[in-house]
C-alpha cells in the first residue's frame, strides 16, 4: 500500500502565499487565528491522517462493513480511530463555537478534508456526512433542535446523515414518496424507504441523526411540496441522553465497487418520530445548504485520492527498473533505468501533478470565498463572494472529481500490471474515486446546473464574479514578456470560454437541448480556464524565487506543462460545444 505524506508545503503555499490566507484573520470571528495557529492545525491533521487513518485504508477496503440482525459494524480499527479523531476535536473544527466547535476558516478545513480523503476516504464519509447535517440544522433548525442536537454532532458523540434518494427517485426528487404525518404533539410520523444512505447505520457513535426529506399530507406536487425532518435513531431523553429506539432501521447495506468501509444503507422509516426543520414545503432550501457544502467536499475527495495516487506512482517510478532511456542509459551502473526516465511515465506523472496542484488552488480559492461570504463586514463583498460560490460549486464538484478519476487511473497505469494487483493499493484509489463523479448530484447534473441556472442568473452576474478577475489579470499582465508563456495560453482559453458562453446562452434560450448537449463540455472548458488563471498566478509568483528554491522551480515547471500539454484541450471542447446538439439528439431512440 502506498505510504501517504500530507503535502504540507504546497498546502501552505496555496493558503498563505498564493491566496493570502493571512488576511482571513482580519475577518470577524477569526481574529484569534494567527498563521502559526492555522499552520499547527495542518501539522496535527497530517499526523492523525498519516499515523491513524491511512494504515486502516487497505484493511478497511478488504474487510468492508458487516451487516447482521439490523446491526452494521465498521471494519476493525475504525471505532478506535474514530474515538481518537473525535477526542482530538476534528469533528468540530469548522463548527460554531457556540455549540462547541472551533470555528476555523473553511479554507483551512478544506485542506484538512483533503488529507482525510487522501488517507482514508471511507473513514472520512462518517464525519463528513455529520458535518453536512450540522450545516442544515445550524442554518434552518429551531433553537430547541439546535440546542439539543448540535453540541453532540459537533463533538462527534452523535453522527448525522442526509436521506434523500428513494428507489424510484434519485436526481428527480419530485417523485419522492416518503410521508410525514403530524401527530398533534409538534412532531411527525415519518414513513418510507431511503436508499444509498451513507453512514446510515454503524457502530461508531451512540446516536445517528437522520435528516429526511418527506411530504406532508397537504403538500403540493413536485419539489415544491418537500419538507425536511430531523429523525434520530434513538429518541432523546430530557437530560439529553439517548432514549428508546425510534422507528427507523437499516434494511440492508450495499456491496459496492469502492468506499467499502463506508456503510451505504437502505433505511426504513416506519412511523418514526421526527421534527420539522425550517418551514413546511421548504425542505429543498434547507437540504441544498447541506448539499452545496457536500458538493464542495466531494470535489475535495477527487483531489485527495489523486494526491494519494500520485505519491504512490512517483515513488514506484523512481524505484522500478525497466528498460533504458530512449536517449541512452541514465543509470549505467544499474541493470536498467528507473521508470521515471521514460517520456510517457513523465507525461502521466506531470498530468497528475498539474491537475492536483491546480485543483488544490481552486478548492482553497472557493473555500476562502465561503469564509468571505459569511464574515466579510462589507455587504457588497459578501454578495460578490456568494456569487462566486454559486457558480464555482458545480465546477469544483464535477471537474475535480473527473480529474481525480483520471489522475488515479494514470497512477495505476504507471505501475503497469502491478497497478492492477490489489496488494499494491493503486486500484483501490481508482475504485474509490469513481463514486465521486456520481453522488451528491451526478456530474452531468452539475453541468446542467451551471448552464441552466448559474449562467443566466441575474443577467450573468454570477459569471462576472469569475470572468472579471480573469480578464483583469490578463489585461494587467499581457505586456510583461516574462509572463507571456503563461498569459497568452490563458488568454486564448478565456476567449474560447467567452465564445462558448455566448453560444450556449443564445442557442439554449431557443432550444434547451442545445444547452444540454453542450453542458458537460462547457463545464470542463470553464473549469480548465479557471485553473489556467490560477496556474498563471502561481507561475508569476514563483518565477522570481525559482533559482533559489526547488519547490518554486517545480511549480513553474508544472505550470508550463499545464499550459502547453493540458490547456490546449479547450480548443477541442469549444469545437464540440459549437457543433450543436443535432448529432446527439437526432439519433433515433430505437437505434441505441
Amino acid at each position: 500500500m502506498p505510504a501517504y505524506k500530507a503535502p504540507l508545503r504546497d498546502m501552505r503555499y496555496v493558503l498563505f502565499e498564493l491566496l493570502g490566507g493571512d488576511d482571513l484573520t482580519s475577518l470577524p470571528g477569526f481574529e484569534d487565528f494567527s498563521r502559526d495557529t492555522l499552520d499547527a492545525v495542518l501539522e496535527e491533521a497530517a499526523k492523525i491522517c498519516e499515523e491513524v487513518l491511512q494504515p486502516l485504508n487497505r484493511s478497511g477496503d478488504e474487510e468492508g462493513c458487516a451487516f447482521e440482525n439490523g446491526v452494521v459494524r465498521a471494519p476493525r480499527g475504525f471505532k478506535e480511530a474514530y474515538e481518537t479523531f473525535r477526542e482530538g476535536g476534528w469533528t468540530g473544527i469548522a463548527c460554531d463555537p457556540d455549540y462547541g466547535g472551533q470555528g476555523l476558516p473553511a479554507a483551512v478545513n478544506t485542506l484538512v478534508e483533503e488529507m482525510i480523503c487522501a488517507s482514508n476516504l471511507s473513514f472520512g464519509m462518517y464525519p463528513g456526512l455529520s458535518h453536512g447535517a450540522y450545516v442544515s440544522l445550524h442554518g434552518y433548525g429551531s433553537d430547541e433542535l439546535k440546542q439539543t442536537y448540535l453540541p453532540k454532532l459537533v463533538d462527534g458523540t452523535w453522527s448525522g446523515t442526509m436521506c434523500l434518494t428513494e428507489p424510484q427517485c434519485g436526481t428527480d426528487l419530485g417523485l419522492l414518496r416518503t410521508r410525514a404525518v403530524p401527530n398533534g404533539e409538534g412532531s411527525f410520523q415519518i414513513t418510507g424507504t431511503k436508499i444509498f444512505i451513507s453512514a446510515g447505520e454503524h457502530d461508531l457513535t451512540e446516536n445517528i441523526i437522520h435528516l429526511v426529506l418527506a411530504r406532508l399530507p397537504d403538500a403540493p406536487k413536485g419539489v415544491k411540496g418537500i419538507s425536511l425532518f430531523l429523525v434520530p435513531k434513538f429518541l432523546v431523553k430530557p437530560d439529553g441522553s439517548p432514549g428508546p429506539r425510534n422507528g427507523v432501521a437499516c434494511g440492508s447495506i450495499e456491496h459496492k465497487m469502492g468506499i467499502k468501509a463506508s456503510a451505504t444503507c437502505v433505511m426504513n422509516f416506519d412511523g418514526a418520530q421526527g421534527w420539522l426543520i425550517g418551514e413546511p414545503h421548504k425542505g429543498m432550501q434547507a437540504m441544498f445548504a447541506m448539499m452545496n457544502a457536500e458538493r464542495l467536499a466531494v470535489g475535495v475527495q477527487g483531489l485527495g485520492l489523486a494526491e494519494a495516487s500520485y505519491q504512490g506512482a512517483t515513488a514506484y517510478a523512481r524505484e522500478r527498473l525497466q528498460g533504458r532511456a530512449l536517449s541512452g542509459a541514465k543509470y549505467p551502473d544499474r541493470p536498467a533505468d528507473p521508470l521515471i526516465v521514460h517520456p510517457d511515465i513523465r507525461r502521466m506523472l506531470l498530468t497528475q501533478r498539474a491537475y492536483i496542484e491546480g485543483s488544490r488552488a481552486l478548492a482553497v480559492w472557493a473555500a476562502k470565498n465561503l469564509d468571505l461570504s459569511k464574515r466579510h463586514p462589507d455587504p457588497a463583498e459578501r454578495e460578490k463572494a456568494e456569487d462566486f460560490i454559486a457558480v464555482i460549486t458545480p465546477v469544483v464538484k464535477a471537474l475535480m472529481t473527473d480529474l481525480g478519476f483520471e489522475a488515479t487511473n494514470l497512477g495505476m497505469q504507471v505501475f503497469g500490471g502491478h497497478g492492477y494487483i490489489r496488494e499494491n493499493g493503486m486500484e483501490q484509489f481508482v475504485r474509490d474515486a469513481r463514486i465521486a463523479q456520481i453522488y451528491e448530484g451526478a456530474n452531468g447534473v452539475q453541468a446542467l446546473d451551471l448552464v441552466g441556472r448559474k449562467m443566466p442568473a441575474h443577467a450573468g452576474r454570477f459569471l462576472r464574479s469569475v470572468f472579471h478577475p480573469i480578464s483583469d489579470h490578463i489585461a494587467a499582465k499581457k505586456t510583461e514578456p516574462a509572463l507571456a508563456e503563461f498569459i497568452t495560453p490563458l488568454e486564448k482559453a478565456f476567449v474560447r470560454l467567452q465564445q462558448a458562453t455566448t453560444f450556449v446562452a443564445q442557442k439554449g434560450m431557443a432550444r434547451p437541448d442545445e444547452a444540454g448537449a453542450a453542458a458537460s463540455d462547457y463545464l470542463r472548458l470553464f473549469g480548465l480556464t479557471v485553473m489556467a488563471y490560477l496556474w498563471a498566478k502561481m507561475a508569476e509568483d514563483c518565477l522570481p524565487k525559482a533559482e533559489q528554491d526547488a519547490f518554486y522551480r517545480a511549480k513553474v515547471g508544472t505550470a508550463r506543462f499545464f499550459m502547453e500539454r493540458l490547456l490546449p484541450q479547450t480548443g477541442a471542447l469549444l469545437q464540440a460545444i459549437t457543433s450543436g446538439a443535432k448529432t446527439t439528439m437526432a439519433f433515433e431512440d430505437a437505434a441505441f
